[in-house]
């Protein structure tokens, strides 16, 4: 049960940021905003509100004095040299991805609750047919959808199945660690960009030399690190990564359009062949209040999803993943549907998400006569 919001006003700033954090945690907030002239504020089942609506806003002096009370000496350096810094932050009750940024009125601070708990695909309520394609022993798995959308969740939910059935030497890179992995069955090497390496690149070309099974990539955001997963994923290695895109066609469009156009032909038949799986998702608002709940659309390779990645026909698969639910496939209009045909979501929600909108809203309105 979550405990209610507090009505009760702090000291205009709390001495330390580890208070608002724990307050945080406890209240089942996934980010907490600490900015100049604005109160203390947390994003709560998705929607971002002050935390007690009645707190004095915090100046610039006193979100400074915050910063100063829990950044290292190296990450001043870094915010005074670059004017941000991000880094993963640990208590003793939690850790968080923490932004801390300068901006025009001064000096602002972001954290992201991460849970301390790697939680299994069934506790995440995933597919059975998903753990299908932690099976593999090379290929590609993508895990996509924007911020907040609960993707750093997903992909460990994968590493830790992996962690859980099998022998093997599992990398992951990071930006910052999130979740902390306990071996199970394998040996497993967790790596921050930044702190134990340059770039996603470069610890991706090193992870190449260190016998990896099982590559977790946390980020594929440039040209480099893209290349040497697909390069990865088609020598012989399993590597999970995440993309910000919001369905399949749009995730294989953004992986491949990075290329130059001459190099386009090849990639192309390399990754119809490398691709295993694409989970794209979304964090939708419960209706009855009491949290969110996830949408999915799901791609698995076939001899039909690998044509038209050959073919540079991207258009086709939502037509390919509708005819391909006897393999685990989904579009995500109709997770969105069943998930108001249950009563879990609102007729808005599931009509402002959907793809096909007109679609969409006739299915609500038949199901509400």
């Amino acid at each position: 049960m979550l405990a209610e919001t507090s009505t009760a006003s702090p000291t205009p700033a709390a001495p330390h940021v580890d208070q608002y954090l724990e307050i945080g945690q406890q209240n089942g907030a996934s980010d907490i905003h600490l900015g100049v002239n604005a109160q203390p504020i947390w994003r709560l089942y998705g929607i971002l509100q002050p935390i007690w609506p009645d707190a004095p806003k915090l100046t610039a002096d006193d979100t400074a004095a915050l910063a100063a009370g829990f950044l290292t000496e190296l990450q001043r350096k870094q915010l005074a040299e670059r004017g941000d810094v991000d880094f993963a932050y640990a208590t003793e009750f939690g850790r968080f991805r923490t932004s801390v940024v300068r901006q025009r009125l001064g000096t602002d601070i972001v954290f992201r609750i991460i849970s301390t708990k790697v939680r299994t695909m069934d506790e995440l309520g995933l597919p059975e047919s998903l753990k299908l394609l932690t099976r593999f022993h090379n290929g590609l798995i993508l895990v996509t959808g924007s911020v907040g959308s609960g993707k750093s969740t997903t992909l460990a939910s994968l590493v830790e199945q992996v962690n859980i059935e099998r022998k093997e030497h599992i990398i992951t890179l990071e930006d910052p660690i999130e979740y902390v992995f306990q071996p199970k069955g394998c040996h497993i090497t967790q790596r921050e960009v930044h702190t134990h390496t340059k770039s996603f690149g470069a610890a991706l070309r090193g992870s190449l030399r260190e016998d990896p099974d099982v590559i977790m990539v946390g980020e594929m955001r440039d040209l480099e690190t893209i290349s040497l997963a697909i390069t990865a994923s088609e020598t012989g290695h399993l590597v999970l990564g995440t993309l910000h895109t919001s369905n399949a066609s749009r995730t294989l469009d953004r992986l491949l359009d990075v290329f130059p156009v001459d190099q386009q032909d090849q990639i192309r038949v390399m990754v119809s062949e490398s691709l295993r799986g694409v989970i794209s998702q979304q964090l939708v608002p419960r209706l009855d209040g009491k949290g969110r709940v996830l949408a999915l659309e799901v791609l698995t390779n076939s001899p039909a999803v690998a044509n038209v990645i050959r073919e540079a026909k991207t258009f086709m698969l939502p037509g390919i993943i509708q005819t391909g639910r006897k393999q685990g496939m989904r579009l995500m209009d109709d997770s969105l549907a069943q998930l108001f045909d249950q009563g879990l979501i609102s007729a808005e929600e599931a009509c402002s998400r959907a793809e096909q909108k007109l679609a969409m809203r006739e299915h609500v309105k038949k199901r509400g006569s």
